[in-house]
């Protein structure tokens, strides 16, 4: 059961921020939709929206990445957008011992990271 049906924040520059997270989430096999001033990237049902607006803080967003691979390519797409790097792929042990996630600040600061929880292999 997924917890969390979708998520919404604003973003300055909606062209951007749109470029950014379709390089970005690219690895993820990720379809775009846009609707009502928003754009939305999607597995099947439409998960993560941006919508033009200014930010209120930072937040952080993490994707649930299906393997090791997928973390590490998307962190390099992100980085080849222009995000920031603010964490480099690698196991986050403090977490639990499988945590292997890589983090990025998009355009706005909004501290966005890739996470795979499982064992190598």
């Amino acid at each position: 059961m997924v917890f969390i049906d979708h998520i919404r924040i604003p973003v300055r520059d909606l062209a951007a921020s749109t470029q950014f997270y379709e390089a970005a989430l690219a690895p993820f096999g990720i379809e775009i939709t846009e609707a009502r001033g928003a754009v939305g990237f999607h597995l099947g049902s439409v998960d993560f929206f941006i919508t033009e607006g200014e930010p209120a803080a930072p937040m952080h967003i993490a994707f649930a990445a299906p393997d090791r691979a997928t973390v590490e390519a998307f962190h390099a797409a992100a980085l080849a957008a222009g995000g920031r790097n603010n964490g480099s792929p690698g196991l986050r042990p403090r977490y639990h011992a499988d945590y292997f996630g890589g983090y990025v600040l998009d355009p706005d600061g909004h501290n966005v990271e890739a996470v795979c929880h499982r064992p190598e292999g």
